[in-house]
């Protein structure tokens, strides 16, 4: 970003902000940035991998700069002439410690926004019981509260918006409440239904952070937001369930602990267990509001916020008509593998088991390409239906993420999606799509599939999957499952040179 004349509050003449979002690739973050170009401002990105923001629609109208939160110097690198700092990440993706990490990753983020100058911080937290102890907290809960002290003593203006159960397309709370409701006509659910919550649209969430930008400098505090409905879990269960036309018997028990809570609903929904429990835990609380003092900065329109009702027709619109944006899987899983595929071919990191399979296919390369870039989801991976299911539950069984996770957008991949168990590593259009497994393996593994075109003119099709096996139990691993190779692999190769010559998107029935 070049320095542009500013007037003595240090915003631009023009009045335009300049903003930096972190957590830009997550769900919240992914919305943000385009709201914040819509508004005028000008946005940077700082990102640990930049290329997973390559694909998103905005990509050309924002600066990306690489960094983490964790490092001191690229976050000063990246608060460089900034007005606005929006702190949309936490950590808990990164396991057991995340709290220290959280707690790090602040103190740094507050430090530098100083150093720089920066006018505002945003952040976005949870809503919190006043009455229950902070030791008593969740250990998701106390972290984001920490965060949002730790930013407020900062020395920098900050924003802290607290916000319980955010509902819009793909948020992990929608999905659980989507899931858990149309799954099973009766539910025994944990005592926690009975639970009072304030919700919140993800639209206000987002007005309510761009409107933010533009507080006082003399406003340092924390802001209650929700939406204008309080209701228990069981309540927004039973009104999803009349939106949706279903007809649901919900039976609480007692005995389900958080713990048991979070088995219960990786089983039913596309929420992995390890993000299922901080989300349980939270809803032992009850979360309601205490003020609405927000609507003093940022005025709330006719009908705004937004009513449950509303708020869930807008999301279950989104769904049906395939137009999710951002999912709550766009962030890291916790647990998940993360390295890259190594691309040196002499790579020294140790062995590289291949399955390899190569078939000509008499449909055009573009044709080729629908079929690769519709895999997965509702279209399924081409080959043995059954065994991929079995997969997808036994890694579901070990506290993985399962094949339920489908994809955002039915016909259209980018960087950085989520797939079923796979999540995209890179796409070439119309050449190489390299999928990055999310499932819990003694090993790191990926499948690529290429469109090519032969010598002789003709569309050919390459399919390559790769593992990296870790200890003698990876290496074990590959050999007990490649006699399956022919039937999975194989048939998945035959079964996309056929779709594609059928012109068909979808996999076999």
């Amino acid at each position: 970003m070049e320095s542009e004349s500013k007037d003595d509050s240090g915003k631009d003449d023009s009045g335009v902000l300049r903003c930096l979002v972190t957590g830009a690739s997550g769900y919240i973050g992914g919305r943000l940035v385009p709201e914040l170009l819509e508004a005028g401002h000008r946005v940077r990105c700082l990102a640990r991998s930049p290329e997973k923001l390559r694909d998103y629609p905005w990509a050309g109208d924002a600066e990306v700069t690489k960094g983490d939160v964790t490092d001191a110097d690229s976050v000063a690198a990246a608060m460089r002439d900034i007005d606005v700092a929006y702190y949309l990440v936490h950590a808990l993706a990164g396991g057991p410690g995340f709290e220290k990490t959280d707690r790090e990753a602040a103190r740094i983020f507050g430090e530098q926004a100083r150093a720089a100058g920066v006018g505002r911080i945003v952040y976005l937290g949870g809503l919190t019981p006043d009455d229950v102890p902070a030791r008593e907290l969740s250990p998701h809960l106390r972290s984001r509260a920490e965060v949002g002290r730790i930013l407020l003593d900062s020395g920098v203006p900050t924003t802290v918006l607290r916000a319980a159960v955010i509902l819009g397309s793909g948020s992990a709370s929608f999905e659980m409440l989507r899931y858990l409701t149309e799954r099973l006509p009766v539910m025994v659910t944990p005592s926690w239904v009975s639970t009072r919550i304030q919700p919140i649209s993800v639209e206000d969430v987002l007005r309510y952070l761009v409107g933010s930008a533009h507080m006082p400098a003399d406003v340092n505090r924390a802001f209650d937001v929700g939406g204008p409905d309080v209701l228990t879990y069981r309540h927004m269960m039973e009104q999803y369930a009349r939106v949706a036309g279903l007809r649901r018997v919900i039976l609480p028990v007692p005995m389900l602990s958080p713990g048991l809570s979070s088995i219960w609903i990786g089983a039913v929904t596309p929420v992995p267990r390890q993000l299922a429990r901080p989300l349980a835990e939270s809803l032992r609380y009850e979360v309601v509001c205490n003020e609405h003092d927000i609507a003093q900065y940022v005025p709330d329109g006719p009908g705004q916020p937004f009513s449950f009702d509303k708020a869930l027709t807008l999301a279950l619109k989104r769904v049906r008509e395939a137009n999710v944006t951002t999912r709550w899987s766009s962030a890291s899983t916790p647990g998940i593998p993360s390295d890259p595929l190594p691309t040196d071919p002499d790579w020294a990191g140790g062995s590289l088991y291949t399955d390899v399979r190569e078939l000509d296919v008499d449909a055009s390369p573009e044709a080729l390409w629908r079929v690769i870039e519709g895999i997965g989801g509702v279209n399924g991976w081409y080959s043995f239906p059954l065994a991929w299911a079995l997969r997808g539950w036994l890694d579901r069984l070990v506290g993985g993420v399962g094949l339920r996770r489908g994809r955002r957008d039915a016909q259209r991949l980018r960087v950085g999606d989520s797939l079923d168990f796979w999540r995209v590593e890179e796409i070439e259009p119309g050449r190489l799509l390299r999928l990055r497994a999310e499932m819990r393996l003694p090993g790191l593994a990926w499948l690529e599939m290429y469109a090519e075109t032969s010598e002789d003119g003709r569309s050919h099709y390459r399919q390559r999957a790769i593992f990296h096996p870790l200890g003698l139990l990876g290496h074990a691993y590959w050999w007990s499952v490649s006699p399956f190779h022919a039937v999975v692999f194989g048939g998945m190769a035959r079964n996309i040179a056929r779709a594609a010559n059928q012109g068909r998107s979808g996999g076999p029935a």
